[in-house]
């Protein structure tokens, strides 16, 4: 597939709106969910993934018609954002209704294309600009019966945990089983300061900023980026833990292991001043680090973020064990504790009086010399089945954001670890030498 995208060859032909299918009563139009304060520091856009399933494949009717039955149980995503009274940002409970593309190719799916990430994929799905609907799906349909669905959902709404447990309970509502999961809310309630607040730890500059982010969508190196697949075998991960654990007192994760070997292998491949600073944006699930905790089928944000930081110089002159013990600590540090200092902080008068702005910015096209790891690993998004069988293929869509890394398990389901990569093009090459050495 060319990176151009002019491949695809994908017809759209038809949109709808689809509205939740509420049994009994009709339920009220005029409720609203307010927006909590996790909720408010995220991604303020939309984010897309792409699924591809072989034949047999359901009807788009029957596709449809679970989304409509998923949509009475999760209304906030058949809503719109909006404002209260008071002009605070909420979902309006209000059954607009999902968007529904429905488009097809005269030719048989390029399977080979799904397997390098390139503009095409964007074809695959609704467009994320300016768009009011928070779900968006489109059904492509190709010559050879395979069906493509582009998801998209937008961020403030719920957090890709949240996302991946609604898609599986599309899933099962397509396939006329019961919604499962049950999602569970309490955005107000979960999420109250403390009395007094006990603000123990530094939140400007990590969840907030005064200082407007640097708009690298004007940066004419931006299209020098390009994104590429990674991936690691299960022998290849278990030697770098074994590696990144010796001498230490403890043994680290495999995902602790793989980011500290990326953060050093990236930071080679960008021919980085070694006097330069270096930190790794982590996302981090509160849903089990609260105490009490969250339950599993919480429907909302819940994420912040470790920041472990490093010298350039320090970073690749050390052994492995040394970036693993600095990602390792940097997210133990986002404890109970932490999120809420984070939760008295963000509640307080300091945010507004400050004009604090969050630091998650999609108008980021440029990283470096930082990264940013999302980790899907543990999102059941594998688990999604219309009724024609699992996907065999699962992949976020093209964004070429460099040094914005996403790991997810491999489709062989063999232990493997996928990580997409945008980077510079000219670091490229560079980065595939070292990407697979256990130095």
């Amino acid at each position: 597939m060319p990176e151009d995208g002019k491949s695809m060859k994908v017809r759209v032909e038809r949109s709808k709106i689809v509205k939740p299918l509420h049994k009994g009563e009709p339920t009220s139009t005029c409720l609203h969910v307010p927006l909590s304060v996790f909720d408010k520091i995220t991604y303020d856009t939309h984010m897309a993934v792409i699924y591809a399933f072989r034949p047999p494949t359901p009807s788009n009717t029957d596709i449809e018609k679970g989304l409509a039955t998923v949509l009475s149980e999760y209304r906030e995503w058949a809503g719109r954002l909006g404002e209260d009274a008071r002009g605070e940002p909420v979902v309006l409970l209000n059954d607009a209704g999902a968007q529904v593309v429905q488009a097809s190719s005269d030719a048989p799916l390029d399977v080979a294309g799904l397997v390098k990430p390139s503009p095409a994929l964007l074809t695959l799905h609704p467009g994320i600009q300016g768009v009011e609907e928070l779900v968006q799906v489109q059904l492509t349909r190709f010559a050879c019966g395979s069906l493509v669905v582009g998801f998209t959902a937008h961020h403030l709404v719920a957090d890709g945990h949240a996302a991946s447990k609604f898609l599986v309970a599309w899933g099962a509502a397509t396939r006329g089983l019961p919604i499962h999961p049950i999602p569970f809310r309490g955005r107000s309630a979960l999420f109250v300061p403390r009395e007094p607040p006990r603000v123990e730890f530094q939140h400007r500059g990590a969840e907030f900023t005064t200082k407007k982010m640097f708009n690298a969508k004007d940066d004419p190196l931006k299209d020098d980026i390009v994104v590429h697949k990674a991936h690691f075998t299960k022998p290849f991960l278990t030697a770098l833990k074994a590696k990144a654990s010796l001498g230490s007192k403890r043994q680290y994760s495999t995902f602790e292991s793989l980011v500290a070997h990326l953060w050093r292998v990236i930071s080679k491949a960008r021919g980085l001043d070694e006097r330069t600073t270096s930190d790794v944006r982590i996302s981090v699930d509160g849903r089990r680090r609260l105490s009490p905790p969250v339950p599993d089928e919480y429907l909302g944000n819940l994420v912040l973020w470790a920041f472990p930081r490093a010298q350039v110089g320090e970073l690749i002159n050390s052994p492995l064990q040394h970036a693993a013990a600095l990602i390792h600590e940097g997210i133990e540090r986002v404890d109970d504790r932490y999120f809420r200092s984070f939760i008295d902080f963000a509640k307080s008068a300091a945010v507004e009086a400050e004009g604090l702005v969050t630091t998650a910015d999609m108008n980021e096209w440029v990283v470096s010399p930082n990264l940013e790891v999302h980790s899907w690993l543990r999102f059941p998004f594998y688990d999604v089945n219309f009724g024609g069988g699992t996907p065999f293929c699962f992949m976020p869509t093209y964004s070429p954001v460099e040094g914005m890394l996403v790991l997810l398990p491999s489709m062989a389901g063999d232990g493997s670890i996928e990580v997409y990569v945008p980077l510079f093009n000219h670091n490229l090459a560079t980065f595939k030498n070292l990407c697979c050495l256990l130095d």
